[in-house]
């Protein structure tokens, strides 16, 4: 109790400029570099806040496309990343049962869609019906699972393609649109001074530059996303075979055994 006194005094001494210091709001922080940075015409801000309206709209949506790249890539590499493990697990597990009789058909994926729709196909069959009419139709059943997990795996790639061949003419578009303007500057001040004609120029090469940032990550991220796809696959039609390799066990030791179907009629 005698450190009391001598306490609340220093920590009040300590609190004081913490509480006297207003923090400044991250948004007027930002205006306020905006607004520096649009006073130097031939930094990035600068260009973009004195070009032309249609330069501005170019500029926008190219920036607009590169974060659309950039979100379908890294959401395509993890959702095959998850796909693959998802996957390859499946497939140990369906491997050592040997049997369909003993894997359940729940959960997400496309194996356990390709369990269920050979068990569809085996439970819904007459007793006594042909196992090869049994087995092909399992084998339909199977390719139309098969497809359609490619298919939703591919979704979305045709955009990085799109950006891709399209990306780099909008960019040169916004080229040809500033140097336009650049020209009507020109012919407006009766002057070829270079200080009157480099800022339209530079405004308009950084519509191309934009063009190039958000073609080039397009291309490769499809071709990367490409190759990735097509080993899913190659690993969807292993699935696919083992299901039906492992269906077919099951149907010639039923054919062996007397079924459950066959002892209930």
């Amino acid at each position: 109790m005698r450190y009391l006194p001598l306490t609340i005094p220093l920590f009040s001494t300590l609190a004081r400029p913490a509480a006297a210091q207003t923090p400044v709001p991250a948004w007027d922080e930002f205006n306020s570099w905006l607004a520096t940075a649009g006073q130097d015409h031939m930094s990035p801000v600068g260009m973009f806040m004195a070009a032309d309206v249609v330069v501005k709209a170019v500029m926008v949506a190219l920036a607009l496309a590169s974060i659309v790249t950039w979100t379908i890539f890294i959401a395509k590499l993890l959702t095959l990343a998850v796909a693959r493990v998802r996957l390859r697990r499946g497939y140990k597990r369906l491997d050592m049962a040997a049997t369909i009789k003993g894997v359940q058909p729940h959960g997400r994926g496309p194996l356990p869609a390709m369990i269920a729709a050979a068990v569809a196909e085996r439970d819904s069959a007459a007793p006594g019906m042909a196992l090869a009419g049994i087995k092909d139709r399992a084998e339909s059943a199977l390719s139309r699972v098969e497809a359609g997990a490619a298919r939703r795996m591919a979704a979305g790639t045709g955009v990085l393609a799109n950006v891709g061949a399209v990306a780099p003419f909008v960019g040169l578009f916004g080229t040809v649109w500033g140097i336009m303007n650049s020209f009507i500057s020109i012919a407006e001040t009766n002057t070829t001074n270079l200080a009157v004609v480099a800022p339209g120029i530079a405004e308009a090469l950084l519509a191309t530059a934009l063009g190039l940032v958000a073609a080039i990550p397009a291309v490769i991220f499809y071709n990367i996303l490409s190759r990735a796809i097509n080993g899913y696959r190659v690993m969807l039609t292993d699935a696919a075979t083992l299901v039906q390799r492992t269906l077919s066990r099951d149907l010639d030791r039923s054919a062996v055994a007397p079924s459950p179907l066959a002892k209930a009629a």
